[in-house]
């Protein structure tokens, strides 16, 4: 039965600051304790959501998460009120108090490993929410992502939900963002991306940055999925690409139906790579290498070149969504150009703004969560999260509302932040028809 890949987009939370929270992320660090707009940030990810519907491709919302999350300063042993906590936790660690803050949810494709029902031996959609357990502001986040994926795919005839795979950094998963899905006319292949092997004692990988997913955990949801041999790939990254700022492989690589955009520094072994593929998928394998020479891994990092999307139009070709910032660049201009002017399947390219993400180390690619669906699986959905022109101005409106123009690490300490994102999250849950997602609903 043919599928369809939808976009299901995080909006940017309320809380949306510049921390520097992620190591290894090189942009998060350089705009560290810069101040954010989290209204703009919010405004600019829901325009580019609704240009991708305007151009006719499925979009869908994913909404953020309670932050700050007081469950978790609780936990940590502050007591008191919800006002007294907050002003403990500024005073004595800010940084704890920033990493609860964090809007980090908004990077959807962290959120979850998604595999089509037509790649599973029960033919139906399996979800596996990330455990994102190699830092700690991103580790708050499963079990609210796996109440908000329930709450969205909650058909048992068509969709299978696991538990994150166990805390511990010898399965350490951080979902989608190292994981892709290639197709020809006869078979699908799921990429499973990791830095580093949970049990081994050897230090062959990066030395500036850490290597985040394990193969463990790329071979534990290819189980849990019913994924037969021949359609779950491993390949590890590169430790040249991490080093340089790749904490996720789809900072250097994207891939969508038959077309693989890559960087020759991604994996480790590329050419041996690239014969498997091609051995499985045949002649219908579209690879659109780039070399270092061509784009720098420096450069391509810089302009998230790797991290655009690639998107199928309602004619079936396929259009490259790409930052703004490879507009800016020339070099890699000129290779967009190159690309769209060869012989393959990408026709065209759309450049957005999503500066305020990029600022924090997250391009198009990283703000959502790819799923490809039937048309049967597709209707089983909780329709309400599927963009349409009315809940684009329903949305538009509730930011503009509920949303700051400007935060800095100070405000984070503010009861009334807290208030005011509790009051937005819990309007949108109910705009989205959630039912109850976050703790403090309970």
């Amino acid at each position: 039965m043919p599928i369809q890949e939808v976009n299901f987009d995080g909006i940017v939370g309320p809380t949306h600051s510049y921390a520097g929270l992620s190591w290894g992320n090189v942009a998060s660090l350089k705009s560290k304790l810069s101040i954010s707009n989290p209204r703009e940030a919010a405004l600019q990810g829901l325009e580019k959501m609704k240009f991708l519907m305007d151009l006719g491709v499925r979009q869908a919302v994913l909404p953020p998460q309670e932050r700050p999350h007081l469950p978790t300063l609780r936990a940590l042993g502050y007591s008191g009120s919800d006002a007294q906590i907050l002003e403990k936790a500024h005073k004595e660690n800010p940084t704890i108090l920033a990493a609860c803050s964090s809007a980090s949810a908004m990077w959807a494709a962290n959120a979850a490993t998604v595999s089509p029902s037509a790649d599973t031996t029960d033919k139906r959609a399996h979800f596996t929410p990330a455990n994102l357990l190699t830092h700690f502001h991103r580790s708050i986040e499963p079990p609210t992502t796996s109440r908000i994926l329930r709450a969205i795919f909650n058909s048992d005839e068509h969709f299978v939900h696991h538990s994150p795979l166990p805390s511990t950094m010898h399965f350490a998963d951080e979902g989608a963002a190292n994981h892709t899905r290639l197709e020809s006319d006869n078979d699908g292949v799921e990429i499973f991306s990791y830095g580093r092997i949970g049990f081994s004692s050897e230090s062959t990988g990066p030395s500036r940055f850490p290597a985040r997913q394990t193969l463990e955990a790329s071979h534990a949801i290819a189980r849990r999925h019913g994924l037969i041999e021949k359609q779950a790939f491993f390949v590890q990254q590169s430790a040249a690409a991490i080093d340089a700022g790749a904490f996720h492989n789809d900072v250097v690589c994207v891939g969508h139906r038959n077309v693989l955009l890559i960087h020759e520094q991604a994996w480790s072994d590329w050419p041996a790579i690239r014969r498997k593929l091609a051995d499985v998928l045949g002649p219908q394998l579209h690879v659109i290498g780039i070399t270092s020479a061509e784009i720098s891994l420096e450069t391509a990092i810089a302009t998230y070149l790797f991290n655009s999307q690639l998107v199928t139009l309602p004619d079936k070709s396929i259009a490259l969504i790409a930052p703004i910032e490879c507009r800016e660049e020339a070099s890699v201009r000129r290779m967009i150009d190159s690309i769209i002017a060869a012989d393959n399947p990408v026709k065209t390219v759309h450049f957005v703004d999503v500066r305020q993400s990029m600022r924090n180390g997250g391009g198009p690619a990283c703000l959502r969560l790819r799923v490809a669906l039937t048309d049967e699986e597709l209707a089983a959905i909780n329709q309400a999260v599927l963009l349409t022109p009315s809940l684009y101005t329903t949305l538009r409106d509730w930011i503009i509302r509920n949303y700051r123009e400007s935060l800095q690490s100070a405000d984070l300490g503010d009861p009334k932040l807290l208030d005011e994102s509790r009051r937005a999250i819990d309007q949108l849950s109910r705009i989205l028809k959630l039912g109850r997602i976050y703790d403090f609903q309970f």
